[in-house]
């Protein structure tokens, strides 16, 4: 009986990886290349892939405490605002206009 051989070609191993083949130049060694003899290629910058920049800054916004609009612009729409939809000159206070921008803020 054959058992021995047989289990093993039917399951199967994973195949050994090949070492990587020796660098060889295609063209003639640069000076900078004989100056530096360690010279290493440039680091591929991190790719990520689609959509996990995107969470990573929706994260980070979440966790920060600041203001995502500056105060002064926000007063000025808010103003702007006021002044289209209601006839009078109105005046606000800074601590609504800060609980103002601080409740619109995460809506954003």
């Amino acid at each position: 009986m054959r058992h021995d051989n047989s289990a093993l070609r039917r399951k199967g191993t994973t195949p050994k990886r090949r070492p990587p083949a020796p660098a060889t130049p295609t063209h003639a060694p640069s000076m900078r290349a004989a100056s530096e003899p360690h010279a290493s290629p440039p680091k591929k910058k991190k790719r990520f892939r689609p959509g996990t920049r995107a969470l990573m800054e929706i994260r980070k916004y979440q966790k920060s405490h600041d203001l995502l609009l500056r105060k002064g612009p926000f007063a000025r729409l808010v103003r702007e605002l006021c002044q289209t939809y209601s006839m009078k000159d109105l005046r606000w206070q800074v601590y609504a206009l800060m609980a103002l921008q601080e409740v619109r803020t995460p809506l954003f």
